[in-house]
């Protein structure tokens, strides 16, 4: 048994559920796809792929094969929880920390830890202050899905009031135009400055051209 079970093995398994839970917890929070539970058992079952194949590595036996493939496998993962919606792809964060939820588990099963902490910490500090930097550093911009409800089956009166929302949106597309008997429901992807998102909302407010709409 003392061939097979080595205290260390324990302590990586432990390190790499830790790392698992930090990295899955801000997935968790903001209720995405592949939150704590996933997260954590990528790091555990990459970390444990890494071990075996150190352990099976001999003269006629090339086990790192086991942890090579553990880089293309993982790809599947974080493939199935990116889809596109509008003008946004969402998921490729989730995605992103899929695969580095596995190097790093890689990293802790090859007895990597100080390099597996140093990336461990640097992911963390992007997943958490990444939405801050953004906004001081860059235009902040958010994408919206817009519903408009316009009185009448006035085709006119629709291309005026695009034209007039294009000075609030960066980009526009519509995505579904529903006639009625007295009334026309026009669904819009747009994409808007978050400073400026204010004054959309009050100029669909003010506008009296427009029955409801729903942002």
């Amino acid at each position: 048994m003392s061939d097979i079970f080595e205290w260390i093995d324990l302590y990586k398994a432990l390190f790499a559920l830790a790392a698992g839970l930090m990295l899955g917890l801000e997935r968790e929070l903001k209720d995405k796809a592949a939150g704590l539970k996933t997260i954590s058992v990528i790091c555990l079952g990459s970390c444990l792929f890494t071990i075996l194949s150190l352990k099976i590595t001999s003269e006629y036996t090339d086990g790192v094969r086991i942890a090579s493939y553990v880089v293309g496998g993982i790809g599947f993962l974080g493939a199935g929880v990116i889809f596109k919606d509008g003008f946004t792809v969402n998921g490729l964060t989730t995605a992103s920390v899929i695969w580095i939820a596995a190097a790093i588990g890689m990293a802790i099963g090859f007895g990597e830890i100080y390099l597996a902490a140093i990336f461990l910490a640097a992911c963390l500090l992007i997943i958490y202050t990444g939405s801050y930097l953004n906004l001081a550093f860059f235009s902040g911009k958010t994408n919206k899905v817009l519903r408009i409800v316009l009185p009448d089956k006035n085709a006119a009166l629709k291309g005026l009031i695009l034209k007039d929302l294009r000075q609030y949106v960066s980009k526009m597309e519509q995505v579904r135009l529903e006639s009625y008997s007295d009334k026309i429901i026009l669904t819009l992807n747009i994409m808007v400055v978050t400073t400026r998102l204010g004054k959309l909302e009050q100029f669909l407010f003010d506008d009296h051209r427009i029955e409801s709409f729903e942002l």
